[in-house]
């Protein structure tokens, strides 16, 4: 289990068998922590899974709250919503936080895990949770990574949307990622891939997560919120560098804030799942994997997004055989998808209603 604090409504999965790893590797267990809203059918299938980005969690009703609710696109009156904390995570989920028999975490010696291990983690949630249909399998960022597997994964699943997202990792977003582990493991404490028990890793997670933010925003996004105002103008007392220009105590306070809220480990073994994204890894090429995908896809592509660049969505678009191509209009970039979910919640919600239509035609 993790370190980390889980909502009161956090239920936990435990598989009670060992789970291999495409790595080879196998854990002794495998625990995921999860949500879920709404009750399951009769049939079984009105299930929907929510996939998170990379420091979420499985509260997903609290980091995208626009979209859940009466009537909207994640309906609890209507469907049976599902959101684990992923494998490798460090809000309950099996990862480096996880403590051994011998009450050690396990740190370095939790192996590498990718997008596709992620999901056959979740599969084995679904398969518990007694689901036999899945509407919807969704997710934005790492979670549109997460979502685009399920359906070559699992027959179950009706549709998919994916937003902010790409079919595979490109270099651009390989190299941002290497960036964060430099960062990390430039910290002086973090010796042989390990930290002390005794130390807390802020120096380079802080500095991870600065570099991070920073591909998650734009330029006119920052420069109409902070412009060249000092820190102390826009956040007083709350300065976290007294005098210094107002952005570099925002990425100051997102740096301490996710220090005191995620690990730098598990943080690590997320950079290293999204960079091990490839559709046709391992099964052919890219183009001819992504064509096997039947089930119809949104699409949804925020055109500021520097960091999963539109041209990734407007090529995934061309080759998926059923995929709708929307636009998010967002000036905040790859953030847009959480920050302006109130525009995101109508086009899922329309892609909803005109597939299930069609379906029932």
């Amino acid at each position: 289990m993790s370190g980390f604090a889980l909502s009161a409504e956090t239920r936990v999965f435990r598989l009670g068998r060992v789970f291999p790893l495409e790595s080879g590797a196998v854990l002794d267990d495998l625990v995921l922590a999860y949500r879920t809203w709404g009750r399951l059918n009769a049939a079984a299938d009105n299930a929907v899974v929510v996939c998170h980005a990379l420091t979420g969690s499985a509260d997903a009703d609290r980091w995208w709250a626009p979209l859940f609710g009466a009537g909207r696109a994640l309906d609890p009156e209507r469907d049976f919503i599902v959101c684990a904390n992923v494998l490798g995570g460090c809000y309950g989920s099996t990862g480096p936080t996880t403590c051994d028999a011998d009450g050690r975490r396990l740190g370095t010696r939790f192996p590498p895990v990718t997008i596709r291990d992620q999901v056959q983690a979740q599969i084995a949630l679904v398969d518990a949770l007694g689901i036999r249909g899945i509407r919807l399998v969704i997710g934005g960022s790492m979670g549109g990574l997460q979502a685009l597997e399920w359906p070559l994964l699992d027959r179950r699943v009706a549709a998919v949307a994916t937003i902010a997202a790409s079919g595979r990792h490109s270099a651009w977003c390989i190299g941002w990622s290497e960036a964060q582990r430099h960062a990390i493991a430039a910290d002086p404490r973090f010796r042989g891939g390990e930290y002390p028990a005794d130390a807390h890793p802020d120096a380079g997670l802080a500095v991870a997560r600065a570099i991070a933010m920073l591909t998650y925003r734009t330029a006119r996004s920052l420069d109409a919120r902070f412009g060249r105002h000092s820190g102390d103008a826009v956040f007083g007392e709350r300065a976290t560098r007294p005098g210094a220009p107002a952005v570099a105590n925002w990425l100051s306070h997102h740096g301490e804030s996710l220090v005191a809220r995620f690990d730098a480990l598990s943080y690590w073994r997320l950079l290293d799942a999204m960079d091990s994204h490839d559709l046709g890894r391992g099964r052919g090429s890219y183009r001819e994997v992504a064509r096997r995908i039947q089930q119809p896809v949104l699409v949804v592509s925020i055109p500021t997004d520097t960091l999963y660049v539109a041209a990734e969505q407007i090529e995934l678009a061309e080759v998926l055989p059923d995929a709708e191509l929307v636009e998010l209009d967002s000036e905040h970039g790859h953030d847009g998808f959480l920050i302006d979910a109130e525009r995101l919640e109508p086009i899922v919600r329309a892609f909803r209603s005109g597939r299930e239509v069609a379906r029932a035609a």
